[in-house]
């Protein structure tokens, strides 16, 4: 027999099915929230407050994809906004801070430098979510957005530590954002960490050090700690892709 209610269950179910979920979105809107309040602190600035926001919006949005997972609330809207929101916590904001902070009087060479970094943290952000069934996932494609961000913003938070003014480290600037810009789009491999489990056991010095690089070392001083961070890390691709390479050719050379 034909139940006449079935159409309004299957609709239901079909909405229930495309709500969305609080909580991990909570967390990417406040990502989202500290990127806009970045670019804000630019036009106003205060610099300081937009580099440690953008330090706030990785942390973050480092944070929504685990919430995700961890209560079972993953969803196909929260992956299209998480990527939004990187565009502008990680695309548009580090761009525009550099540029206001630095860039500003180089003219054309100035907003060139600054919009090759935006463009392709949008590029690498399509990027990553097109391959993203089919790549590695230990390794990242190209630097991250968030940790080319970070690089970005480190360096204008160590040079105002420092008591450094932007104009006067312009092409320095410039070179490290067209440095963080095209090494995001690279095919440089990056250790993505997504293979460590937190639910697994580890030795006693893996502990001590996580604990001495988060309560001792970082809060030291957090400026130079974290520029030189996220600075090693973006050496790391083109240090690991060196090493691939001369193993290759010591396993060709080897082969023949």
């Amino acid at each position: 027999m034909h139940d006449p209610h079935l159409p309004r269950l299957m609709l239901k179910s079909k909405l229930r099915r495309r709500g969305i979920y609080l909580l991990p979105n909570l967390f990417t809107t406040a990502a989202l929230f500290a990127g806009f309040y970045a670019i804000v602190q630019a036009m106003n600035g205060r610099f300081e407050h937009s580099a440690v926001s953008i330090f706030i919006a990785m942390v973050l949005d480092g944070l929504d994809g685990r919430v995700a997972r961890l209560t079972h609330t993953q969803s196909e809207f929260g992956a299209e906004y998480d990527s939004l929101s990187d565009m502008v916590s990680f695309g548009a904001a580090p761009a525009l801070v550099i540029y206001e902070w630095a860039l500003k009087g180089m003219g054309k060479w100035g907003w060139i430098a600054a919009f090759i970094y935006c463009v392709c943290a949008a590029l690498r952000l399509a990027r990553f979510n097109t391959n993203i069934e089919i790549v590695d996932k230990r390794f990242f494609q190209g630097l991250p957005s968030p940790a080319a961000a970070a690089l970005i913003a480190g360096l204008v938070w160590v040079m105002l530590d420092f008591e450094i003014a932007g104009p006067d480290i312009r092409w320095l600037a410039w070179c490290i954002t067209l440095f963080a810009g095209l090494t995001m789009v690279s095919n440089l491999p990056y250790y993505s960490g997504k293979e460590f489990n937190l639910r697994k056991s580890v030795p006693f010095i893996t502990v001590l050090f996580l604990a001495l690089f988060f309560f001792v070392l970082i809060p030291s001083h957090p400026p130079v700690v974290l520029f030189c961070l996220f600075f090693l890390y973006a050496l790391s691709g083109y240090v690991m892709w060196l090493w691939r390479l001369i193993k290759r050719k010591r396993m060709t050379e080897a082969a023949t």
